[in-house]
């Protein structure tokens, strides 16, 4: 009988929903953590014999999911939740949240925002945000405390912001935060170009063969309204896609946010190219900004991710929320009841925004050999009763207060609903002084 192999984490679950293989169940099964990372996935009673672990999580109810991964999140922007609610997209950009971020940005802000979203995203099973905002180097240093894992982005914009005042110094500043965060192990960064109508042809080409040379993708509103279209053909003569594809921005490399008027030429090219798409329904729902039509970039090989957007548009971070919005909009929109299925939803949700990060090798699924981010479940809760299939249950019936525990990187970050290492009062504190301020502004 061989020796058993010490490990530091063993955590027992009734399920294990391993996203790869896609559709897999796993009854009363365990994952073995060593390092931070997944060593095996194997029935329970194997695993008891096979590993000697410093610590042991059983967990007899629980469905054991890979770390949500939210592909497209403006997180400070968390202390604007409520803020000019039931307005159109423009109008509450540039009358509203614009004028406001321009008194309130900085610093402070951005750490107290990131907190608190890192607060809501851990108490709802995610573990991985792709980020979208300005002072990226405070995001870095915030969610590096936090030990939670994030893709920060660089942004780039035609106008000053406290961030930086012109082009030349966005893009010193980006490639300053860039340098200063190699070597994380939970931080990579992208570039993050605000949108067509915001940014130059100049800067789109620099931006180009920048993410090249530093092999990180580009993440990028495109599409999202049919104002958008409709003013840029009106300007250019071109789709912003199709300026786009003149740039050199469609490829492999490019994060394609929200994608609502969409012809079906645009849908083959990003397949085509390996474009991956965010779908951010709620957002799009509630600024009434259009459908992505996500079954067809689904059903055409596109590699299709879900976001939540920032809580000034949603007005929250629930993946769980998300995925059934996703889910049910996507059938409606293709006027199919088969489309976008539970397991695709969950896939979108987890593997696929890995995969748009340049993260796939690393987290979206329970593997052996992937970092251990994870998510436990509780599914013998009344609200989640009778289940007859785990898959759909966590997508169609499931609520974020139903995550119990969080690991990233096989640290645990929430324990039996409470978050770890974190001042939650103090948070709290700082969160209402913000909330004061903001409402002063008027």
């Amino acid at each position: 009988m061989s020796t058993p192999v010490c490990v530091d984490l063993l955590i027992e679950a009734r399920w294990v929903v391993p996203v790869e293989p896609h559709g897999v169940v796993l009854d009363d099964h365990a994952v073995a953590v060593r390092d931070g990372g997944i060593v095996a996935v194997m029935p329970v009673s194997d695993a008891r014999a096979a590993f000697q672990p410093e610590h042991t999580v059983r967990l007899p109810e629980h469905a054991l999911i890979p770390g949500l991964v939210n592909a497209h999140t403006h997180n400070p922007m968390t202390l604007l939740r409520g803020l000019a609610d039931d307005l159109p997209l423009m109008t509450w950009l540039e009358e509203h949240i614009w004028p406001v971020e321009g008194k309130v940005m900085g610093p402070e802000f951005i750490r107290d925002g990131v907190e608190l979203a890192i607060a809501e995203m851990l108490r709802g099973g995610t573990t991985c945000a792709n980020e979208n905002y300005f002072f990226p180097d405070v995001i870095a240093a915030t969610y590096k405390r936090h030990g939670f894992r994030a893709v920060v982005g660089l942004p780039v914009i035609e106008f000053p912001s406290p961030w930086a005042k012109t082009r030349d110094e966005y893009f010193e500043r980006a490639i300053a935060v860039h340098d200063s965060l190699h070597g994380e192990k939970l931080l990579t960064t992208a570039f993050v170009p605000h949108a067509p109508y915001t940014v130059s042809d100049d800067s789109f080409e620099r931006i180009r063969l920048l993410a090249d040379q530093l092999d990180i993708p580009v993440h990028l509103h495109l599409h999202e309204t049919q104002k958008e279209v409709d003013d840029a053909r009106r300007e250019s003569g071109l789709r912003p896609f199709q300026r786009m594809q003149k740039l050199g921005l469609v490829n492999d490399r490019l994060i394609a946010v929200h994608m609502t008027a969409v012809s079906d030429a645009e849908i083959e090219a990003c397949a085509e190219a390996g474009v991956s798409v965010v779908y951010c329904p709620e957002s799009n729902l509630k600024l009434a900004s259009g459908f992505c039509p996500a079954e067809r970039f689904r059903a055409a090989g596109v590699n299709l991710a879900i976001g939540t957007d920032g809580c000034a548009s949603n007005n929250d971070l629930d993946m769980f929320g998300e995925m059934r919005t996703a889910a049910q909009l996507a059938k409606a929109v293709a006027h199919k009841a088969d489309a976008f299925d539970a397991a695709s939803a969950l896939r979108a949700a987890t593997f696929n925004g890995a995969r748009a990060m340049g993260l796939e090798d690393r987290i979206g699924s329970i593997e052996p050999g992937k970092q251990a981010d994870l998510a436990a479940v509780r599914l013998d809760v009344l609200e989640a009763q009778p289940l007859y299939d785990v898959t759909s249950q966590l997508v169609y019936a499931t609520g974020r207060h139903q995550v119990t525990d969080v690991w990233i990187a096989g640290r645990r970050r929430l324990d039996a609903r409470t978050l770890c290492d974190m001042d939650v009062p103090g948070l709290l504190e700082r969160v209402r002084a913000w909330r004061a301020r903001i409402a002063a502004i008027g």
